[in-house]
């Protein structure tokens, strides 16, 4: 898997182009814990569930059935918290949607693990992508903080982090600016 800090990393970023006003910092963050959240499955370890099964790492919780989930319960959730000045429910979802299907996104281009179940439960065979640059995760907090979780952070850095700040750095250079004639 990447980690937690890709997964946000992207998500907050799918949040920012979707949503790019100030005042929707909430929604940023509400996608950036829909893009961590498919890893929840990784408390199975602890309870004994088989990797491979469908509620096993990277199974059901990665599919893009999960996504739509999540996406209409984030939807239904802003809607019942916020009345004024929330965003349209279909942009809303799809950013929500799109923000949690990156998680198996970026998980299919990691160097490890059996693969994605994109299409469960309906269709339990695991995924990668044929390009896979980013250096798998440890999946506990102890392995993490090594050399190898240093590896997978800078692998990160370069195949997510930096795609999503030039992506932010493209929506803040072509928005249009707004100057005032001095000479008036």
């Amino acid at each position: 898997m990447a980690s937690a800090f890709a997964h946000a990393a992207l998500g907050a970023t799918l949040g920012k182009l979707f949503l790019p006003e100030k005042r929707h910092w909430p929604y940023w963050l509400a996608a950036a814990a829909c893009a961590a959240l498919p890893d929840v499955d990784a408390l199975g370890y602890r309870l004994g569930v088989p990797y491979n099964s469908l509620w096993g790492h990277r199974g059901l919780t990665h599919s893009l059935l999960a996504a739509a989930i999540v996406a209409a319960g984030g939807v239904l959730l802003s809607r019942l918290v916020q009345r004024v000045g929330r965003p349209a429910a279909a942009r809303l979802g799809l950013l929500l949607f799109l923000a949690t299907a990156s998680h198996g996104l970026l998980d299919a281009m990691t160097t490890g693990g059996l693969g994605v179940a994109f299409f469960s439960p309906w269709h339990l065979e695991r995924y990668f992508f044929p390009l896979r640059p980013i250096k798998v995760s440890p999946l506990s907090i102890r392995g993490f903080f090594g050399s190898r979780g240093l590896l997978v952070l800078a692998s990160e850095a370069g195949w997510v982090g930096l795609p999503c700040l030039l992506l932010l750095l493209g929506q803040q250079w072509g928005r249009p600016r707004h100057f005032v004639d001095a000479s008036k």
